[in-house]
């Protein structure tokens, strides 16, 4: 078979016994967000390096990679961690699906979107599995943020109680390995509302962020209970000189649709400069 722009394409065999060529293949995007090194450190005594177009493995080696699938709370265990004290962290640069809105969290039209970003997630997963890519969905995420002009300088600790739920505006996101193409993107979204037929979907984009640094913690508890996370990150910003820089950031390590409130463990981000 020759290339289709998969990452991984079966070109030849080879006359060595049990063993597959690949050709074209995108070393540097999947080396540091799959288990591939590490399989082929194991297998053949060696590892993919960058700007490595093409290699020769064993069968056996092969049908590890299939089954293989990338958990980004594993490959990015420091975006996925917090302390329940305020740090200081540098976040690297990231691509996500992604989609807007304005409303309340509890509203329906909240739940329709995060039906419509979902399907498109699982229609991309598929996509990949199928190139042998194979990958978990990672966890849900969300920028928040409100209009300053209307409502002023209101202080992070203070507005969530402050700004009423309907005026709070988002971002919906849901990171992605470095492997995926924005291209495949769009592929799934159509493969993904051809079998829905959820409006949303049309409006799930491509985005990429590079937040830098910021100031976060872990907050456990019921989100009604984050002010008092953020006032801990407030004085911490407050006594380093730290001023915002960006949107506030929560990362949903718990499904709070099957976790009691009081266990419920979110990830609060401030960017700051």
């Amino acid at each position: 078979m020759h290339s289709t722009g998969c990452i991984f394409v079966v070109v030849e065999y080879v006359f060595v016994p049990a063993r597959l060529k690949f050709e074209n293949v995108n070393t540097d995007a999947i080396i540091k967000t799959t288990g591939l090194n590490r399989i082929m450190q194991e297998a053949c005594g060696g590892a993919l390096r960058p700007g490595l177009r093409s290699f020769i493995i064993p069968v056996n080696t092969f049908k590890k990679i299939l089954i293989m699938k990338t958990d980004l709370t594993k490959y990015y265990k420091s975006y996925y961690t917090a302390n329940t004290r305020p740090e200081l962290v540098t976040v690297e640069a990231a691509q996500y699906l992604s989609l807007t809105g304005k409303g309340d969290p509890s509203a329906p039209d909240y739940a329709a979107r995060l039906q419509a970003l979902y399907a498109t997630a699982y229609a991309l997963k598929f996509m990949y599995k199928a190139k042998a890519l194979d990958f978990t969905v990672a966890k849900l995420e969300g920028l928040w943020w409100f209009d300053e002009k209307q409502y002023g300088d209101v202080k992070i600790q203070e507005a969530p109680r402050k700004i009423p739920r309907s005026e709070w505006e988002y971002r919906l996101l849901i990171r992605l390995p470095d492997f995926v193409r924005e291209a495949d993107v769009w592929t799934a979204k159509e493969a993904a509302f051809q079998k829905k037929g959820i409006a949303g979907i049309q409006e799930v984009t491509f985005y990429e962020m590079e937040e830098g640094k910021v100031v976060q913690m872990l907050h456990v508890g019921p989100f009604d209970t984050e002010p008092e996370t953020l006032l801990e990150m407030k004085a911490f910003m407050d006594e380093h000189h730290f001023q915002r820089n960006g949107k506030h950031h929560e990362i949903y390590l718990s499904d709070f649709r099957k976790t009691p409130p009081a266990k419920l463990k979110t990830i609060l981000r401030e960017p700051v400069k």
